[in-house]
């Protein structure tokens, strides 16, 4: 009953069978109406869960790439800049539907934030907007000039406020209301911290479209939130590795977290990369123009560093996944968790090749573009059919069960709580017991 409410289709055991399940209806069957599986009329709106944002950074986050791929292709431009403005319009509607649930359902916020999962992805609101801009800077600014660039500036700033106050609340709740332990821990815990660091990698973006008087304060309030995330990011890193040498790795579920260590590494890069070398420009003419000048040495020597650490976790997160492939992967929201992370460190990597020059890093780049994309549609192509029928619009931290149902819900999650559904030797009990309520 838990896998109704939280995930659907055919379990895969492999990629080819995931894309086989799209042609598992026979020929000739009647298409399914819309939302017939929604818990509730309005379950798009009170259910509605931040998770969604994560879309808007895969989307947004291969725009970016396939606008930096070191070769031109036919078409390659419109379509980054056409992924660009669906990713606007994804953002805008989510917006509307995140709002709509905090003025209408206000009994639902508390549940959220003290949600010990669904409250990290707060962390993705600001980053799906750090994400669109930089795609206004990317492919605005060419188009219409300086005010794009004003926009940008003012969007900046509003992101920046947004990705702290989440950094700061979110950590505060975990603290102080939230019931966490050491064998629950993903790399989920990453979300809300990140944000800092993503808006951070936007300022190193925008910084060269600026003058030097707008662009100095915009640079150290840059450093200093990078500063904030990665030292985080770097500590809870080393808590992932040590929850995974004690009790393995996690459920199936929460197989795409796997991924998200590869996010601050890749935006760690990326950002100390564009941020050092906007230095000198910003600060030249100045006391601290010296200062700037060995920044932008020192940031390319730490950037390689970060690279090195993404490619290490690159490669374990695909042998992960690899063997999570031997398992049954039910769909959740989750899995745009592929992408981001993905997605940054492949322009983490361009970034790289346009500072060193190396063909090295233009082959290992276009190769992530290509393993992005193929995920990107994979996981969009699962998501279309949840949003069709309606699955996908239920808050795990509501716990809503619809009538009749609530028996074989709590059956089934007396049946998990006796140890069936978990992938390792963790604890039952808890979110941790039924962890596709998580992702959702």
């Amino acid at each position: 009953m838990l896998n109704m409410y939280f995930s659907y289709g055919k379990p895969a055991s492999r990629l080819c069978s995931i894309f086989a399940a799209s042609r598992d209806r026979p020929t000739g069957a009647a298409m399914p109406r819309p939302f017939t599986r929604l818990p509730e009329p309005l379950a798009f709106v009170r259910q509605f869960t931040p998770n969604w944002f994560a879309m808007t950074m895969g989307t947004g986050v291969l725009a970016l790439v396939l606008a930096r791929l070191p070769w031109r292709l036919p078409g390659q431009a419109a379509l980054a800049e056409g992924l660009w403005l669906l990713d606007i319009g994804l953002f805008g509607l989510f917006a509307l539907l995140f709002a709509a649930r905090l003025s209408l359902f206000r009994d639902t916020v508390r549940p959220m934030l003290q949600h010990p999962v669904q409250s990290m992805f707060l962390g993705a609101i600001p980053m799906g907007l750090a994400v669109l801009l930089n795609g206004l800077v990317l492919f605005g600014v060419p188009r219409w000039g300086a005010p794009a660039v004003g926009l940008a500036h003012a969007l900046w700033w509003a992101d920046a406020a947004l990705a702290l106050g989440v950094a700061l609340l979110v950590p505060y709740l975990m603290f102080t209301r939230q019931e966490h332990a050491l064998d629950k821990l993903t790399g989920v815990w990453l979300l809300p911290i990140v944000a800092p660091e993503v808006a951070a990698a936007a300022a190193g973006t925008l910084l060269p479209h600026l003058d030097p008087a707008a662009a100095r304060p915009l640079l150290v309030a840059g450093l200093v939130l990078w500063g904030v995330s990665l030292s985080l990011a770097f500590s809870l890193i080393t808590l992932v590795l040590l929850r995974l040498a004690l009790h393995k790795l996690p459920d199936t579920d929460f197989a795409a977290t796997s991924w998200l260590p590869l996010g601050p590494l890749g935006t760690g890069c990326l950002g100390l990369l564009t941020l050092g070398h906007a230095a000198p420009a910003a600060f030249a003419g100045t006391p601290l123009g010296a200062a700037a000048d060995a920044l932008c040495g020192a940031a390319l020597l730490g950037g390689l560093a970060l690279w090195g650490a993404g490619l290490w976790w690159l490669a374990i997160a695909a042998l992960f996944t690899r063997r999570y492939l031997r398992d049954d992967m039910p769909f959740n929201l989750g899995w745009w968790g592929f992408t981001f992370p993905l997605g940054v460190f492949d322009l983490a990597t361009f970034e790289v090749l346009r500072l060193t020059g190396l063909r090295f890093f233009a082959g290992v780049g276009v190769l992530l573009a290509v393993l992005l994309a193929a995920i990107w549609l994979l996981v969009l192509q699962r998501t279309l059919r949840g949003l069709w029928h309606g699955e996908l619009f239920r808050a795990p931290c509501l716990a809503a069960a619809a009538p009749g149902e609530d028996a074989a819900l709590a059956g089934d999650l007396a049946r998990k709580a006796r140890g069936g559904g978990r992938r390792d030797g963790g604890p039952a009990g808890g979110w941790a017991a039924a962890p596709e309520l998580a992702l959702q």
